[in-house]
């Protein structure tokens, strides 16, 4: 994707429009020539255009539905952060992998909420509750914000707002390039700006509707200059033919771009591919061409915490996997922290 999103229908609804932000992006999309409707709730989007599944699914996710976040409980089963802050719902990328299809079944659209001054104020209580300790938050947990927030600055308006307390820090992850407006955010160097990359086989057969690698590298150069702690998410990593080169190019083009003074401070997160049973059901119907390897025989079997378990690559390859990409990290990024593989 080299142009931002643009949704091509926008449900919005109806007490979305007592928001100022809800209010301005109805404006905006009208203004836009982009035909709008109404829905009683994000949940229940009944009349999608579409004859197949397959073109429902397609429309679904270049339709963005505006309305409350009405639950303001912030779990996360993330690691990396105690609680989600829930900007937005949905994806307009189309990763074959991606776990989100199978958590958001049958409602692939991108919904983004309005009533953000209540997300805040929740996330402020949380902050409160757990003093003196610090708080992180993960903005990207059901969504890739920084792909719509071009069109709702939502995004923006969190980072300044985590920007000036004390004790809260905010992160997210990203697969795009559009990133200009939110370099002049006060973000105080609380907010750490994470890029998922990958090698170039898996971003060009399986992130379509993404930024390509050239672009997202680029983007990570300015967010580093504006002072912004940088992260890296390579995932998922993905045994193919060249891996090995591939991923080695990967890091000597992070490595080109990235400026040294900002190397003291650089995190990567580490993924290998991993599917489940119901993933590999959902992703055969929504990309049945895709090259995606997904033959259980290949594999080792995984219990997960949740009771689902995961296929994912066997011992002597896993090994294999973090032998090159710690090699990677300690010849190029020898100051970064790895956060974890797994």
């Amino acid at each position: 994707m080299n142009k931002p999103f643009v949704p091509q229908l926008v449900y919005f609804e109806p007490n979305a429009l007592d928001y100022p932000l809800g209010k301005e992006l109805k404006e905006k999309f009208e203004k836009m020539g982009i035909e709008t409707r109404f829905t009683t709730s994000h949940n229940q989007i009944r009349d999608l255009p579409g004859e197949t599944d397959a073109q429902k699914y397609r429309i679904a996710k270049s339709t963005l539905v505006v309305g409350l976040r009405k639950t303001l409980k912030f779990d996360t089963s993330k690691p990396s952060a105690e609680y989600a802050i829930p900007l937005a719902t949905g994806c307009m990328g189309h990763c074959h992998y991606c776990y989100l299809q199978t958590t958001m079944g049958t409602k692939p659209y991108i919904r983004t909420y309005v009533n953000i001054e209540d997300i805040f104020e929740a996330a402020d209580r949380y902050i409160e509750e757990r003093a003196p300790e610090i708080t992180r938050f993960e903005a990207a947990c059901t969504s890739d914000i920084v792909g719509i927030d071009h069109l709702t600055h939502s995004l923006k308006r969190a980072i300044e707002h985590i920007g000036q307390t004390e004790l809260g820090r905010l992160r997210f992850v990203t697969k795009f390039h559009f990133v200009d407006h939110l370099l002049d955010a006060k973000h105080n160097g609380h907010t750490r700006f994470r890029f998922s990359v990958n090698a170039d086989y898996v971003i060009k057969n399986f992130e379509p509707g993404t930024s390509p690698l050239a672009k997202r590298i680029a983007a990570a150069g300015k967010v580093a200059r504006a002072g912004y702690p940088l992260g890296f998410i390579v995932a998922p990593i993905y045994l193919h033919d060249g891996w090995e080169e591939g991923y080695r190019h990967l890091f000597e083009r992070l490595d080109e771009e990235l400026p040294e003074d900002v190397r003291e401070d650089i995190t990567f997160e580490f993924i290998q591919h991993r599917f489940t049973k119901p993933a590999k059901r959902v992703i055969e119907k929504n990309y049945p061409k895709t090259k995606l390897e997904l033959d259980e025989e290949k594999r080792r079997y995984k219990w997960g915490k949740y009771g689902i378990g995961k296929y994912i690559y066997q011992k002597n390859e896993e090994d294999e996997i973090k032998e090159h990409i710690f090699g990677y990290v300690e010849k190029y990024f020898p100051k970064a922290k790895i956060e974890y593989f797994t």
